[in-house]
């Protein structure tokens, strides 16, 4: 399996840094040892909310070759929905198999139109923007409608990481992992 981190200005590294932490830990504890995964952006460098520094493994890269894409939220989202250029580099995970965000990250694979017809959440300060871009917008922390899979609001992250540990390696690989972060839900 091939994971697509997506990372981008503005956005909240703990939307990315919950989720990354949870599914990587499958391959360091050899429970999926065809777990590979690149950070993708969009630039040479991003720079989070607070100004800390990430280089992405790929830049611009067609992401139609990975399994998996995952898009962190953040205030980043509010412009890059806009941003046709950023949108339609996104647009290239059309056939990739699980779409997943993380709090506004839903706003991104809306503007890709990867939530018509779908039910999606958000970031429960912009259920109303998500709206125009999904069939119904969902208030629960974890909503998955088919191969789309969104999260609620920034701690949802790890929620969304351990979710997917459950679901790609089942519940005692989930437990394990929850148990070494020493992770209380």
């Amino acid at each position: 399996m091939k994971i697509a981190f997506i990372v981008f200005n503005d956005m909240t590294i703990l939307d990315f840094a919950g989720v990354y932490d949870a599914i990587t830990r499958l391959k360091e504890l050899k429970i999926k040892t065809d777990l590979d995964w690149d950070i993708c952006g969009y630039s040479d460098t991003v720079r989070d909310k607070h100004g800390l520094k990430i280089i992405p493994d790929k830049v611009r890269n067609n992401l139609g070759k990975y399994d998996v894409v995952i898009v962190p939220g953040g205030l980043g989202t509010r412009s890059l929905q806009n941003d046709s250029e950023f949108i339609d580099w996104i647009k290239t995970a059309e056939n990739v198999q699980y779409k997943i965000s993380v709090c506004t990250g839903s706003l991104i694979l809306g503007a890709a139109g990867f939530l018509k017809g779908k039910k999606a959440t958000t970031n429960f300060n912009e259920y109303e923007s998500l709206q125009q871009y999904c069939g119904e917008v969902v208030k629960e922390r974890i909503v998955e409608d088919q191969n789309i899979i969104t999260s609620g609001a920034v701690s949802s992250s790890i929620d969304l990481g351990l979710y997917l540990c459950e679901k790609w390696a089942g519940k005692e690989a989930k437990e394990k992992i929850r148990e070494m972060i020493d992770y209380h839900p």
